[in-house]
């Protein structure tokens, strides 16, 4: 006896919900299928039923990240999150609490190191999250004054340094806490135009 369209569809979020968690606990390479099916609580047989290959899921993933990733530092609220302030923006990005936050934090500090990586459908998922928040950061920008050109190259260069000093972060921080807190810090202080020494 088959399963429901319904079921199907919740058997194929719970492969999504699965995926994108271990991809961005382990890295995209690191985990099979395998290893896939059995956390999302299905044998490995059952995958084909729901993606043609494993590139197509990352590209689900992908897309699904992207998309809760709009308004994540204002717990969730787009029009919340396009209000904050740039420093408020950077104190949240470069919290502790972001940082340890590797299966729900942003999918463009999370994804990375597997973006060059991955299929075209999903590099296009992640290329597109990325030019979505720069535009978001652009449009507050230029509310704050800057003209269209100069917003845009400030919004690249902060996003940049943000998702620098995170993914940095989180790679040294079993094995130096302090460093990476340093480094959240010295962030924070670098674009938030405040003295590392004050």
């Amino acid at each position: 006896m088959g399963i429901s369209r319904e079921q199907a569809a919740e058997n194929r979020e719970a492969i999504i919900r699965a995926a994108e968690r271990l991809f961005r606990e382990h890295g995209v390479d690191a985990v099979g299928l395998t290893t896939l099916m059995k956390a999302a609580g299905f044998t490995q047989g059952g995958f084909y039923n729901h993606f043609k290959s494993k590139d197509a899921l990352v590209a689900a993933v992908m897309a699904r990240a992207v998309a809760a990733s709009n308004g994540l530092l204002a717990g969730g609220d787009p029009a919340s999150e396009a209000a904050l302030s740039p420093e408020v923006r950077v104190e949240r990005y470069l919290s502790a609490a972001h940082r340890d936050d590797v299966a729900c934090g942003c999918p463009m500090a999370g994804f990375a190191g597997d973006a060059p990586r991955v299929g075209d459908e999903a590099q296009a998922c992640y290329a597109k999250g990325l030019a979505e928040v720069i535009g978001r950061m652009t449009a507050a920008d230029v509310e704050r004054g800057l003209n269209q050109a100069q917003a845009s190259r400030a919004a690249m260069a902060r996003f940049a340094q943000m998702v620098g000093a995170l993914v940095l972060s989180r790679a040294v921080v079993r094995a130096d806490p302090a460093l990476s807190d340093a480094l959240l810090a010295a962030g924070r202080e670098a674009l938030n135009g405040r003295d590392a020494e004050g």
